[in-house]
């Protein structure tokens, strides 16, 4: 007897061609004996899929973003070694998803992992708190990467008119409004021209990252400070007594930067082969980010010669000021504006994963109003109705732009949202999971548990840091609002379950009448 014959499961080991005549290909098939019709066209190839992983955090806008952490943190060790200790965990969290996506190639993703691999009394929670849990970081996340988007603009404003002209954040909050509409258009379009457009997206981010890394080697001549200064000298200006805990927090910004690659999953009904394409964008994603962050960074802090003094910077952004001090107003504006179109399809290519994701929960009927955010827009054939109301819940997160704290909050939220999402299903997959799950083309072996651990591990380790604030005093508005933000999310799914979720939501839901029997599948 096979193992999968041991443990109730059916692994796909049937010929291409022998696919049921009524799919209309292997990739259907999969999906029909997950529970789901066919809805996308598969037009995502495996290079558009990669793209679309790695543009989805865009390295050098991504790290522009959240240069402040580092600096506070630690200065040039927090810069080098604050962004390259977390990525070798992070990759463990990578490595184990790629292995459930490659098993489980569907859009509801994370939420529908927990559901297969929890015990079955708890399948349907389990399945409810990784949804909610994932849509939270989903749309803080977009949020967090337009409303940035909206202060490198306003950088660019203030630099150009030398200083004359600083925009507040009411004129930052429409331009967010601006930047969300753009990307409500762009997010509905039909999936040909949006796996095309990630291969703009991808060249626009590499690009611009090498640029930014020789840019800063080359302008800055032999105004840089030593090797042992840039990896060796520590400063703590985060107002934490405990050097070592300051530390740590430098962890934040590789882990608002490495996040969103589960949006392999998410499309994985729109790209073709998906069983192999998504577990490679996953890893080759992260992979790519990781290196090019990291090069990025030591640069960074070579050229940087007074951390203090970037960190009095009036720009709201203290990558910028860096940009200026070292190419100069004309070279800082022509390299910002490549970041600011970085940022800008980084958004984009997180607004399509949002939209999927809420399409996904919809589809098993979890979310208010589902019967209109599961509907697929006949023209496009997109979840166009879920992508507006991406759009539409980023927007309101957006008033919280009129506090920095709330703003800074927002991205610790979707951090730990998204995290929270993926180290589920993974602690499902090492402790009731270790014999249901059917592996894919990709398969980590025997090494899925030691590799789960330790992705769990460090995910909690990170949860539990980011909810602290930035400094050791701090007043009300220099609060980290983090966990108010997801305890309110929390409390409303809570109170939905409780009250009405728990008696009608199974996990879930099979939408196809007729689905293909186990047998008759395919090896990808």
């Amino acid at each position: 007897m096979s193992e999968g014959e041991k443990t109730g499961n059916v692994r796909h080991t049937v010929s291409v061609h022998e696919v049921d005549p009524r799919f209309r290909n292997a990739d259907d098939a999969l999906l029909a004996e997950l529970g789901y019709k066919a809805e996308f066209k598969r037009e995502f190839s495996m290079l558009e899929t990669v793209a679309f992983a790695f543009s989805i955090m865009g390295a050098v806008a991504s790290i522009s973003s959240t240069f402040s952490f580092p600096l506070l943190s630690g200065g040039h060790v927090g810069m080098v070694w604050g962004w390259f200790i977390p990525c070798f965990f992070v990759m463990a969290v990578a490595a184990s998803m790629a292995e459930l996506v490659s098993s489980m190639p569907t859009s509801a993703g994370l939420y529908y992992f927990s559901a297969k691999l929890a015990p079955p009394k708890y399948a349907a929670l389990a399945s409810w708190i990784t949804g909610w849990a994932n849509i939270t970081g989903q749309v803080t996340l977009v949020c967090s990467i337009d409303f940035t988007c909206a202060q490198m603009i306003t950088s660019a404003i203030t630099v150009s008119s030398d200083g004359a002209t600083v925009l507040g954040a009411g004129a930052t909050y429409g331009i967010l409004l601006a930047i969300l509409f753009c990307h409500g258009i762009v997010c509905s379009a039909a999936t040909n021209v949006l796996a095309r457009l990630n291969l703009f997206y991808v060249m626009v981010n590499v690009g611009t990252t090498i640029a930014a890394i020789v840019a800063l080697l080359v302008c800055s001549g032999s105004n840089k400070v030593s090797t042992k200064v840039a990896f060796t000298l520590f400063e703590n200006n985060s107002g934490w007594a405990n050097d070592g805990w300051a530390f740590l927090l430098a962890f934040t910004a590789p882990m608002w930067t490495l996040t969103g690659y589960d949006s392999a999953a998410h499309i994985s009904e729109e790209v073709a082969g998906a069983q192999r394409s998504a577990p490679i964008a996953i890893l080759v994603g992260v992979a790519g980010t990781q290196i090019l962050g990291w090069l990025l960074l030591i640069v960074a802090s070579f050229t940087t010669m007074s951390v203090s003094s970037i960190l009095t910077t009036t720009l709201p952004l203290p990558m910028g000021q860096l940009f200026l001090d070292v190419l100069g107003k004309r070279g800082m504006l022509t390299l910002w504006s490549f970041i600011i179109v970085v940022q800008f399809v980084t958004g984009a290519a997180q607004g399509v994963d949002a939209s999927r994701v809420v399409f996904a929960f919809a589809r098993d009927d979890a979310l208010p109003g589902s019967r209109w955010w599961k509907r697929i827009d006949p023209r496009t054939q997109t979840p166009v109705n879920a992508v507006w109301l991406v759009m539409f819940g980023s927007a309101l997160c957006g008033c919280l732009g009129f506090s920095t704290a709330a703003l800074s909050s927002l991205a610790g939220a979707s951090v730990i949202g998204l995290y929270m999402s993926y180290a589920t299903p993974i602690l499902l997959r090492i402790t009731s999971g270790r014999n249901k799950l059917v592996p894919g083309t990709f398969t980590l072996g025997k090494w899925y548990m030691p590799i789960g651990i330790i992705a769990v591990v460090w995910v909690t380790f990170i949860i539990a840091f980011l909810v602290f604030p930035p400094f050791q005093t701090v007043t009300a508005p220099e609060m980290n609002y983090s966990i108010v933000i997801l305890m309110g999310v929390f409390a409303f799914a809570s109170i939905y379950w409780v009250v009405s979720a728990r008696h009608w939501f199974k996990g879930p839901v099979k939408n196809i009448d007729d689905p293909i029997s186990p047998s008759v599948t395919k090896e990808l």
